[in-house]
């Protein structure tokens, strides 16, 4: 005698979807949207470069319009002079680098914060290796002030984006730019540092 066991429970089979067929000539999506033939989207490696030399121009004019005050933020950094500034220039070049990299990844962000991110990131690292300076007008400072007043008073980036891309806590970050300017405006310093910042 056989027995009948209920079919274990599971999920509701799916109905199937009409696909009407495609017309050879001109593919269409499930939307009913007519796309271009097929014969004009060239092989994947023509794609590819198509797709390469607009990121490249893209970049190019992404560089051609931020480059100069990506260089002066950098120069700040350093603590180097502008007319001779080898280290900040090996930090931009390798923070635009990383942009060009990582392009196809921005779409819908700001490419000048990625890299003046990437920019600030680089230089915290190195900083501990690189203590020296160059006298520039932020020499007095040490690494970490120079970081902060440039990122709050050059760059402009607010108080709790300086202390979450640095990893600091706020008031930390707070504390330091005010002793910082404090010292850029003590007469011993004068005037000069604090205007290259403003």
């Amino acid at each position: 005698m056989r027995r009948c066991t209920p079919a274990r429970p599971g999920p509701p089979a799916r109905p199937k979807r009409y696909r009407p067929p495609l017309d050879r000539g001109r593919a269409a999506d499930l939307n009913g949207d007519q796309r271009l033939p097929r014969s004009t989207g060239g092989t994947v490696r023509e794609r590819q470069a198509a797709q390469d030399a607009r990121r490249a121009r893209e970049f190019e004019a992404f560089v051609a319009g931020a480059a100069g005050r990506l260089l002066h933020a950098a120069t700040l950094l350093t603590a180097e002079t502008p007319d001779d500034n080898p280290y900040a220039r090996r930090l931009l070049t390798g923070a635009l680098a990383h942009t060009y990299a990582s392009w196809h990844r921005l779409r819908g962000e700001d490419p000048y914060a990625a890299t003046r991110q990437d920019l600030a990131g680089r230089f915290a690292r190195a900083a501990v290796r690189h203590h020296r300076t160059h006298g520039g007008v932020l020499a007095s400072l040490g690494p970490q002030e120079r970081l902060i007043l440039v990122l709050r008073y050059y760059e402009g980036v607010a108080e709790e984006q300086a202390a979450a891309q640095l990893g600091l806590p706020v008031e930390r970050v707070r504390t330091v730019c005010y002793r910082a300017a404090a010292g850029l405006l003590r007469p011993s310093s004068g005037t000069r540092a604090w205007e290259a910042v403003r």
